[in-house]
């Protein structure tokens, strides 16, 4: 959580530079889902996500170097600087896509846990995505043939109230997206904590389950976006929501819970930074890297077009 957070940071302090050549949505706040889910999945298994992706790659990844360099648009970015932000990947971590559409990735990772279920294979898949996409026809359609089938799949709804700007209660014609999942043959977890530990868990709790009844599972997580939707900076400035919620939320920050918590079971405060500072050295040193790469040359648009080149 703490690379997570810092990466973010740095990109930040620094986006208002114009260096890094993409659009950013930054997962401030989020970060206990990320690592949690993610924490409780086993290395063999992918993910997929959507355009809000650094969480998710940072926590399947931990590197720091592939990561600034795409935000640069470098040559040493994790796609050469041809992704951007809102289409990281990372297939030989297990992250196999992000995309800037919303909801396009909800049917492939189906699609991925059905080749798994196929091909007898043990992994699951878990894709990412905001409670926006659950306005999108093909998250039911998706969510449909993955109970038919009694699909290895996680579907991981990242709920911040908002659809871009626009508020669930202005979107929906149901008061709970929950409930009616759950008339689904699915298992189904919903949670508004932000506490790492407890996400961890009930993702563990829920996979056990899938392991012995096979069925995916549907999982309502709740959480407060910092910053605006795309970009660095706040949004209250706005006025479709206001100061005080984000301090509710705060109040209740993930890493500081997280902290708070170390320090109770006996972590000091030197040995916490013995934790911290690491990851700081490393963010600064890929960030210097990235900013310091080459771009990659004209002809790199016509490489990697096709799957087999």
């Amino acid at each position: 959580m703490y690379l997570i957070r810092q990466a973010e940071e740095k990109i930040r302090k620094h986006y208002g530079e114009d260096e890094m050549k993409t659009p950013t949505h930054l997962s401030v706040g989020a970060e206990a889902i990320a690592v949690g889910v993610l924490g409780a999945l086993d290395p063999q298994d992918v993910v997929f996500g959507t355009y809000r992706s650094h969480g998710i790659y940072l926590a399947k990844t931990g590197e720091t170097d592939k990561f600034f360099g795409e935000l640069f648009g470098r040559v040493s970015g994790v796609s050469r600087g041809k992704a951007g932000s809102m289409h990281l990947a990372s297939p030989s971590h297990g992250l196999m896509l992000t995309s800037a559409v919303v909801g396009t990735t909800i049917p492939v990772a189906v699609g991925s846990a059905f080749a798994n279920q196929y091909q007898k294979k043990e992994s699951m898949v878990a894709v990412f995505f905001g409670d926006g996409a659950i306005d999108e026809g093909v998250f039911w359609e998706s969510l449909n043939l993955a109970c038919l089938k009694k699909l290895p799949m996680i579907f991981v709804c990242e709920d911040n109230d908002l659809a871009i700007h626009t508020k669930t209660a202005d979107r929906h014609g149901y008061r709970s997206i929950a409930d009616i999942v759950s008339q689904f043959d699915c298992f189904v977890v919903r949670s508004e904590s932000t506490d790492v530990e407890i996400l961890y868990h009930l993702t563990k709790d829920a996979i056990a389950q899938c392991r012995v009844n096979p069925r995916p599972m549907f999982m309502h997580l709740k959480y407060y976006r910092y910053y605006e939707h795309v970009g660095v900076n706040d949004d209250f400035r706005f006025g479709y929501r206001g100061e005080d919620e984000f301090k509710t939320w705060l109040a209740r920050d993930p890493l500081s819970l997280q902290r708070t918590r170390l320090k109770t079971q006996g972590l000091g405060e030197e040995a916490l930074r013995g934790i911290e500072q690491p990851i700081e050295e490393q963010i600064d040193k890929s960030f210097r890297a990235a900013a310091a790469a080459a771009f990659p040359e004209r002809d790199e648009l016509f490489h990697h077009v096709y799957a087999n080149e």
